[in-house]
């Protein structure tokens, strides 16, 4: 029996990378999942693979109207929502304060940051009327340090801002049977990451204590721990996933 029997969840930026690992782990555990993308084709060709369980809604995570359309086709598809996978987010330019545009600090806190606020608001309701909801919102270790010149404060922010978000809507849903939860990952074996390490000139490797970057699994897994029934005393906190990174 699947941990996660009977649950509906929405997964963003599920056409690759991270999003891609959860929705596969997700299916795997006996969930049916809407995943979400701006990237149509991707996301289009990941649902038909893992079956009847999936559904893919191409969409902007940063638009109002486009959540209520994931949600529409989610609950007609599915039911009510139970599970919410904040996934999706941009690393953004590598700049200095003084040196970042204005217009892309902008579009960065847009995507990683009232994405977050954006889809919690949308899918809290749902979860009310199961009467259950488990929400995980990724985040990153720059959401708890800052990196001397990589990522940007654009990120950085950004980031941060998703670990406090996560608090103030675990605290204030908890009378309801809904648990909020942030994970930070660390560097992460995937498309995105591996692009920006190389772009940045940075040893990814050097400042972690095992050594290797991790699979999109190992972050997966724990994704799916807080989303199951197993965490269920467990709301409000932040969940390193970095190798040990911050010990240090």
């Amino acid at each position: 029996m699947g941990r996660l029997n009977s649950k509906v969840a929405i997964i963003t930026g599920a056409a690759r990378g991270m999003g891609e690992s959860h929705a596969r782990v997700f299916i795997e555990e006996g969930a049916k999942v809407i995943l979400t993308d701006i990237n149509e084709e991707a996301g289009s060709a990941l649902a038909k693979e893992l079956g009847a369980n999936a559904l893919f809604v191409k969409h902007d995570a940063t638009s109002a109207e486009s959540w209520k359309k994931v949600l529409e086709e989610g609950k007609a598809a599915f039911g009510d929502i139970t599970i919410l996978v904040n996934n999706a987010g941009v690393l953004g330019p590598i700049a200095k304060t003084a040196e970042l545009d204005e217009q892309e600090y902008l579009k960065v806190c847009s995507i990683n940051q009232h994405s977050i606020f954006l889809g919690m608001k949308t899918v809290i309701p749902s979860m009310l009327e199961a009467g259950i909801g488990s929400i995980v919102n990724i985040s990153s270790i720059a959401g708890i340090v800052a990196n001397y010149g990589f990522p940007s404060i654009a990120y950085v922010s950004s980031k941060a801002a998703v670990r406090g978000m996560t608090k103030g809507t675990a605290i204030e849903y908890g009378a309801n049977n809904i648990r909020v939860n942030s994970v930070h990952p660390g560097f992460i074996n995937t498309p995105m990451m591996v692009e920006a390490t190389d772009e940045s000139g940075g040893d990814a490797l050097r400042d972690i204590p095992l050594g290797r970057l991790a699979e999109a699994r190992e972050v997966s897994n724990l994704v799916l721990f807080l989303a199951s029934d197993e965490s269920s005393y467990i709301t409000g906190a932040e969940h390193l996933v970095d190798a040990g990174m911050l010990a240090h």
